[in-house]
């Protein structure tokens, strides 16, 4: 999928090219994807599709075209706070630039069923947090991913506010689906050769909205029956971090770098900075 939009010769002209052909129509999720450099996902030798409107992929590790991924960020409806499951979170892009508008108060879920693709993730997430200067610590809701089969979610365990899937949806998967999310939540996933957008207006009540047509790659059916349900804990912050996230929002980003230039104490210095520290 994908070719909807021109290539782009870097990440800004991306953006410009998908915000121009009406893929990208909101504030904040135009600015995610210009805070986050797609080529970045892509390994060394491979950087010059990253700005092709294309899907791209080597073994297990995949990319969906740029114009999906904007179609997908558009239609979770993310916000502050709430609470995002990615099936199949891949290389961890999406997961990113969900984490951006979901604060450092929301919850930032990904699975993906090869160990290997989540360990590529884990170290894409640990360069964007150390030398991206979007990352502010006090402005990111830090994914965490899980290795495991994404029909083996425990539904009783939680729900979410929003959940994508990245791989076609059989049919006979659709209530599973459903089952993850809370009431008032959005489910986006490839359904019947469509990106639909299914919203839960109540415990039994759902509207389909199809976003348009697309052609994935099925959800991998492993041997779930033997496999056990998948329970990913939220890390509760510490009171320190709680405090030191109120003292970051006092001063305020824009003002953080005058204050690291202060001759202030190196330890009130590191406690100030410790976003960086991962």
């Amino acid at each position: 999928m994908g070719g909807a939009v021109s290539a782009g010769e870097s990440n800004e002209e991306l953006v410009d090219n998908l915000k121009g052909a009406g893929y990208i129509r909101t504030e904040n999720v135009e600015q995610a994807f210009r805070d986050v450099d797609r080529a970045e996902y892509f390994p060394e030798e491979t950087k010059q599709h990253a700005y092709k409107d294309v899907a791209w992929k080597h073994k297990n590790v995949h990319l969906s075209a740029p114009c999906i991924y904007s179609e997908v960020m558009e239609s979770l409806e993310l916000e502050s706070g709430l609470s995002f499951l990615n099936l199949g979170s891949g290389t961890g892009y999406l997961s990113t630039l969900a984490g951006l508008i979901l604060g450092p108060s929301g919850i930032n879920h990904g699975v993906e069923i090869f160990e290997e693709v989540v360990e590529y993730a884990e170290k894409k997430l640990e360069i964007f947090m150390n030398t991206n200067p979007a990352f502010k610590g006090i402005n990111f809701c830090v994914p965490v991913f899980a290795v495991g089969n994404c029909l083996c979610m425990d539904p009783y365990y939680r729900q979410y506010d929003r959940v994508y899937c990245g791989a076609a949806c059989p049919t006979e998967y659709e209530d599973y689906m459903k089952s993850l999310i809370k009431k008032n939540g959005i489910l986006v996933m490839p359904f019947k050769d469509n990106l639909c957008k299914m919203r839960k207006v109540s415990e039994t009540e759902w509207t389909t909205e199809s976003v348009l047509p697309v052609s994935f790659a099925p959800i991998i059916i492993d041997d779930k029956d033997n496999t056990p349900l998948i329970k990913i804990a939220s890390k509760i912050k510490s009171l320190q971090d709680l405090c030191r996230l109120v003292i970051l929002n006092h001063i305020g980003l824009k003002r953080l770098k005058k204050v690291a230039e202060l001759p202030l104490p190196p330890s009130l210095l590191s406690y100030l900075s410790y976003f960086r520290e991962y």
